[in-house]
């Protein structure tokens, strides 16, 4: 099948080259080209803009930064909806908003086309081992014939109802991902605070009720000293804000959430945006490094 693909970063690339490995023929496009040397190298196929992505494609996936980005790729100049769409298929698996998911699927249907919102969780390893979760909105004829696609990078994938509330889902997710995060790193500080040996207490917690999927892939990266993001600081706080924008829309309060985007607003602050969310830590542990136990 010929598919594009519109934002070629961390998980983006290793998308497509499940995409690649499966026989796919997969063409493009990134902001910043150079990103797409490797794919290019590896068989994708250049194109200057989102529009010629279009062009050349059955289906289109888009894996971008923002809301903002994810409506300029669509609606821009040179943008997805500038080309011939009709009959193809526009899956978005960025983390935006709901309304913009919904937009998209209207247009879309009004030239013919049809899309999905399919925000994706499993960060740089799910991406990179072809385990991501993704959670779908649209229609189910739609998702039915994109789903033999999802198979190649995702192992779980549900239909969630009309577009919007694959956004929806992802909102939840992120919901319960901010507690996961800063129980996890409070977790450390108390144990590291109280002389405890890290390794033998994630071991632990994590054969008990404690187990949770930040406990097993970020703490033994913060023992490590490891930072480089499997999913930004960044991205995180724009998906916090999200979700707490929604939550208002809809009369709810969350304040666990509200301290999660806090503390993590303080780490962008203190200069690391573009570490991965397991630098929460860095705001105990100065430069993310375990302190000395004293004598």
């Amino acid at each position: 099948m010929k598919l594009g693909f519109i934002g070629t970063g961390v998980m983006g690339s290793a998308i497509v080259r499940h995409l690649q490995k499966a026989g796919h023929e997969v063409t493009v496009y990134n902001r910043t080209k150079a990103k797409t040397d490797g794919l290019v190298k590896e068989g994708a196929v250049w194109a200057d803009t989102p529009k010629l992505v279009a062009e050349n494609s059955q289906v289109v996936f888009t894996m971008v930064g923002y809301p903002k980005d994810v409506e300029t790729i669509y609606y821009g100049e040179e943008g997805i909806f500038t080309a011939d769409v009709s009959d193809k298929v526009l899956v978005d698996l960025t983390t935006s908003t709901p309304t913009l998911a919904e937009r998209i699927a209207e247009t879309a249907t009004e030239k013919g086309a049809a899309a999905l919102d399919a925000p994706v969780s499993g960060g740089d390893l799910g991406a990179k081992n072809g385990t991501l979760t993704i959670m779908v909105g649209g229609e189910e004829a739609v998702y039915e014939q994109i789903l033999p696609l999802f198979r190649e990078f995702g192992t779980t994938f549900t239909l969630h109802g009309k577009a919007g509330k694959g956004q929806h889902t992802k909102m939840a997710n992120q919901i319960m991902i901010a507690g996961t995060m800063t129980g996890m790193t409070e977790m450390l500080v108390y144990a590291q605070k109280n002389g405890l040996d890290l390794e033998k207490v994630i071991e632990t917690l994590s054969g008990g009720s404690a187990a949770n999927w930040s406990l097993s892939n970020y703490s033994p990266r913060i023992l490590r000293e490891d930072y480089t993001p499997g999913f930004f600081v960044k991205h995180f706080i724009k998906d916090l804000k999200i979700a707490l924008d929604e939550a208002e829309k809809i009369s709810l309060t969350l304040p666990a959430t509200k301290q999660a985007l806090d503390l993590y607003e303080q780490l962008a602050d203190k200069g690391f945006e573009n570490d991965g969310t397991q630098a929460l830590i860095k705001l105990w542990w100065p430069n993310g490094q375990k302190p000395e136990k004293k004598s």
